[in-house]
């Protein structure tokens, strides 16, 4: 199989290692990343160690047919990278290609099948898929592999393949028969650890700590009325599942990965998503909608400290 990962970042990589065991994968990376992986591989550290040989681009030419493009930026830049996709299936066009969108937030997917039909692109198949895995990038070249998980594919044309060369490169590929409610089961956690941790400066595991209940209990509370007003339901308390889950955890949540770089983060498509879906279906959620305001707060300075 081809695999085609955009954005090898943290995640990116991580996926790309694993699949270049069994595949023939290239990467679209900015310059030092990809010129760090053409020259020496990209090098796992961590969890799991080793060195694996990929193509490594900054530009992407071409879609082979028959490929797996796994979309792996940030949410607020797929419209941008669906254009790129889109421009290099116009230059040679290919057949069967899918696009497994491996990202956190809402709607990421529905911007790239909007964007490819835009552009006339109406064969790819664009799915949706959920991970727990965990990563760092720690330098170009080199990526620190923090947690290992499983991965949660949309039910749709190709998912039972997808999953299957998943499992068989370690990145535990499942079918997911409701992936709306997985989406928004992984979105809940993430409205919680991502502000939280980022706004306190601390490692995902001290999500647990009881002391932050009374911030934890609102941001989930509102994310609860919002998901069953879009006809989501759950019956599991969030609240212990955020300690017995990631209590453990050593690794650094994306979000507060991006603060420490001076980068954006996806808080628009994170608690901002909730609030704005809120709403629309008549929901307040004024918990969520100040997390929003602190973390573009701290993107500004972050951006000012960084320079």
């Amino acid at each position: 199989m081809n695999v085609i990962v955009l954005g090898a970042g943290a995640i990116g990589s991580l996926y790309a290692a694993k699949l270049s065991t069994r595949h023939s994968v290239t990467v679209l990376v900015r310059p030092g990343h990809a010129d760090a992986i053409n020259e020496r591989g990209l090098r796992l550290v961590g969890h799991e160690e080793g060195t694996f040989r990929m193509t490594a681009v900054t530009a992407l030419a071409s879609v082979p047919s028959r490929s797996l493009v796994l979309l792996t930026t940030k949410v607020n830049d797929n419209r941008l990278v669906a254009d790129v996709l889109a421009a290099a299936i116009e230059r040679t066009p290919a057949e069967h290609v899918t696009v497994l969108c491996v990202q956190n937030g809402l709607g990421g997917e529905d911007v790239v099948k909007q964007t490819l039909s835009e552009r006339r692109i109406d064969e790819v198949i664009v799915l949706r898929a959920v991970t727990q895995f965990g990563a760092i990038f720690q330098e170009p070249g080199v990526v620190d592999y923090r947690v290992a998980g499983h991965t949660l594919i949309e039910r749709g044309p190709g998912s039972d393949d997808i999953a299957e060369a998943l499992t068989a490169c370690g990145l535990d590929g499942r079918v997911s028969e409701n992936i709306k409610q997985d989406v928004w089961r992984k979105l809940i956690f993430n409205c919680v650890i991502n502000p939280v941790t980022s706004i306190i400066g601390s490692d995902v595991g001290t999500i647990a700590d009881p002391q932050l209940d009374p911030i934890k209990r609102p941001i989930v509370d509102e994310c609860l009325a919002v998901a069953h007003a879009d006809g989501v339901d759950f019956t599991n308390d969030f609240i212990a599942d955020l300690a017995r889950i990631f209590g453990p955890s050593r690794n650094i949540a994306s979000m507060r990965q991006d603060l420490l770089k001076g980068k954006p983060t996806e808080i628009d498509f994170m608690n901002g998503a909730v609030a704005d879906l809120g709403r629309r279906l008549g929901i307040d959620c004024p918990v969520n909608a100040a997390l929003v305001a602190l973390i573009k707060a701290m993107e500004a300075r972050a951006r000012f400290v960084v320079r």
